[in-house]
């Protein structure tokens, strides 16, 4: 984007006289256009936040006997979170005790 350098508005191509220019549509300043203008600014992604607590919320869970899907074995530790509206049960994360598998019920 360009702006104007008088009344600071956005200049628009323009191709009124047969050749392209930036213009003004509010004064009359012009801009002639003599070669390919191009700019790439590459933005910092911001690091996101785990909503669910991420690591530390496992090293205070309890654990329970539950089976895991992924090695069998019976042991996991797990937290409930309300994740849906009030009137709806609240979810159920585990972690197995073994594997590491990660899975929630309903």
């Amino acid at each position: 984007m360009l702006f104007c350098p008088n009344c600071a508005n956005l200049l628009v191509i323009s191709a009124e006289t047969g050749y392209n220019k930036w213009a003004c549509n509010t004064c009359a300043y012009e801009f002639p256009i003599t070669k390919q203008m191009t700019s790439r600014t590459k933005l910092k992604r911001k690091e996101v936040d785990d909503v669910l607590g991420g690591g530390e919320m496992w090293k205070h869970a309890d654990s329970t006997a539950a089976t895991c899907p992924k090695c069998d074995h019976g042991r996991a530790y797990f937290y409930q979170l309300q994740i849906r509206s009030a009137d709806e049960p609240m979810t159920t994360f585990y972690r197995c005790a073994s594997c590491g598998n990660n899975w929630r019920e309903n």
